[in-house]
């Protein structure tokens, strides 16, 4: 579809893409200038009255707060670095975005074009960015012209904000984006339409359901933006609404039907249908089987399976009983329509929710001292707060131990299980959601990953909590080859830095506490701060490694083992 001409003028290859990113309302780019990206960072400079540009001190940090700055808004997350190793320094996140289904995008320089492909060692050069690009994102592009520049531009919004979200990478050669040229300014990106939705679909999911006399949904990322669709429909059916990571807050665990991952495991056992929106579904099929991590492409019932999800080769690789590719929304909204009025709902489904709910909550207390950790920050932060989680055992425990109230307010990295994602992505939250409190949970050892952003935490005023659980060690590695080689650990143990004085070297407000009840003074007093003066706090809470109580009983369950 031809878009209407905005205005036409005389400008260069990076002033025809900011000015494009101006004109599809993006408002905050992360990155760091370099010799191949001037022109572009120069064009930034002069529009800083539309677009905020925030400098990081490492590329890696750049995309995960990109990739933040989606997740918490559901819009575009841009950034920009130089290429060959600028890029590659940011593939954990692209992959992380790739995995977790988030629109960023990713602009970056290329080396002069008349030497493109010669091979003679210009500076960046390595032999085909595109191509090692276009393995693990969702489309790679080379702008050749200025005047291309807005259409492709559009084109990179538009695949990574259609169908399946994704990231995506457009470069221009270093000459070619000082170049001036005249470049015609176009209208803004439109997504894809979404799929029609299959009225056979839904029939055959409707019929499963009308026999059901115990559903569950169980929701993903896909399902964030369709949250008063999923929650009419399991009001409906009066079915337990869980998620694993990515869907967490789609239906608030406050709700009588919202559950967390470990109540929703004690409703399987009887689970007779389980609807599966805008998720992979990979915890009942991949965590809760009798072989954790078996993966089953084409399960047996009961449960019968039905799943909503745009992408239909999802209906492949886990194949349902009733598939229905639609946006989350409006399969929901359909399902609905399909089955509304027309099944009784059996009687005492909400008291056997509730006391699932009730089991969990005693369950869960078993992993200390993270529940308590997490406790504290609950009941610190509003329900509409943020927590950014990270890879340690504080952030496996809150998958299950820390409820969710509001879509996107849960901050994962999904399977990728990105070590070290956490602070830099909590600090693009924070970008995104001024006005809201976020807090980042880490570990010593994912933090140290990141650790240099404290200082951009403090150069923009990025008022992030982050709490730092500090046991000086990789507490998953060191517990697992403790367990299975004989008590024999390496490369596991750390010597820390004194966090305290390193973040107040940073221009970041320090603390050190040492139980939950020191914590929550410490939190409240950090967030206010960070409301008042949006000052960025950094709360170290020492933990004996040797008397934490792992939280993966939780996660990898069968019956067996409960």
């Amino acid at each position: 579809m031809l878009k209407k001409n905005i205005e036409t003028r005389l400008m260069s290859g990076g002033e025809a893409i900011v000015q494009s990113l101006v004109n599809n309302g993006v408002d905050t780019v992360f990155g760091i200038p370099g010799a191949q990206t001037y022109p572009l960072f120069d064009a930034l400079d002069r529009a800083k009255n539309d677009i905020h540009t925030i400098g990081t001190r490492h590329e890696q940090a750049a995309a995960y707060m990109a990739f933040g700055y989606a997740k918490a808004t559901g819009k575009l997350g841009v950034y920009s670095v130089v290429p060959g190793p600028g890029v590659l320094n940011t593939a954990a996140a692209l992959c992380t975005a790739w995995g977790a289904n988030q629109p960023v995008l990713c602009i970056t320089g290329q080396i002069p074009r008349d030497a493109m492909g010669k091979r003679r060692g210009h500076l960046h050069e390595i032999p085909d960015q595109l191509a090692t690009l276009q393995t693990f994102i969702k489309w790679a592009v080379r702008i050749e012209n200025s005047s291309d520049a807005p259409e492709i531009i559009n084109e990179a919004i538009r695949v990574a904000t259609s169908g399946r979200p994704g990231p995506v990478s457009v470069e221009m050669c270093w000459d070619d984006l000082a170049r001036q040229e005249m470049v015609g300014l176009i209208e803004s990106a439109e997504r894809d339409p979404n799929p029609v939705v299959d009225a056979k679909e839904i029939a055959a999911a409707a019929e499963l359901i009308r026999t059901a006399e115990r559903p569950m949904i169980f929701v993903g990322t896909g399902a964030q933006h369709a949250h008063e669709e999923v929650r009419a429909l399991a009001e409906e059916l009066k079915a337990p609404v869980t998620a694993f990571r990515g869907g967490r807050g789609v239906v608030g665990e406050d709700h009588e039907l919202g559950v967390s991952s470990l109540a929703a495991h004690d409703l399987w056992r009887d689970c007779d249908v389980l609807i599966g929106i805008g998720s992979r579904v990979e915890m009942p099929y991949m965590r809760w089987a009798t072989h954790p991590f078996s993966v089953q492409s084409e399960p047996l019932a009961p449960p019968h399976l039905i799943r909503i999800d745009i992408d239909p080769e999802e209906m492949k690789r886990l194949v349902p009983h009733a598939g229905i590719v639609a946006d989350s929304a409006d399969g929901s909204k359909a399902l609905l329509a399909a089955v509304k009025g027309k099944r009784t709902p059996p009687t005492g489904a909400v008291e056997r929710i509730a006391k699932s709910k009730a089991w969990a909550r005693e369950q869960q207390q078993f992993v200390q001292p993270h529940v308590a950790y997490l406790e504290v920050i609950r009941d610190a932060l509003p329900r509409d707060g943020f927590l950014v989680e990270e890879l340690c055992q504080t952030g496996f425990t809150s998958y299950y131990a820390y409820p969710v109230y509001e879509p996107r307010t849960y901050v994962s990295c999904g399977f990728q299980g990105t070590l070290g994602f956490g602070f830099p992505t909590a600090l693009g939250v924070k970008a995104a959601v001024p006005d809201k409190p976020v807090v980042s949970i880490t570990g010593d050892g994912g933090f140290m990953f990141g650790v240099q952003e404290l200082v951009t935490a403090a150069q923009y005023g990025i008022g992030l909590v982050t709490v730092l659980f500090n046991n000086s060690t990789f507490g998953n590695v060191r517990r697992d080859l403790r367990k299975f080689y004989k008590g024999r650990t390496i490369a596991t143990d750390f010597i820390n830095p004194d966090f305290v004085k390193l973040a107040e070297s940073c221009g970041v407000d320090g603390y050190q506490v040492s139980s939950p009840g020191e914590l929550k003074p410490a939190l409240q007093k950090a967030l206010e701060n960070a409301e008042r003066e949006n000052a960025p706090a950094l709360i170290e809470v020492i933990v004996d490694r040797n008397t934490e109580r792992s939280p993966w009983r939780f996660i990898n369950m069968n019956y067996d083992k409960l």
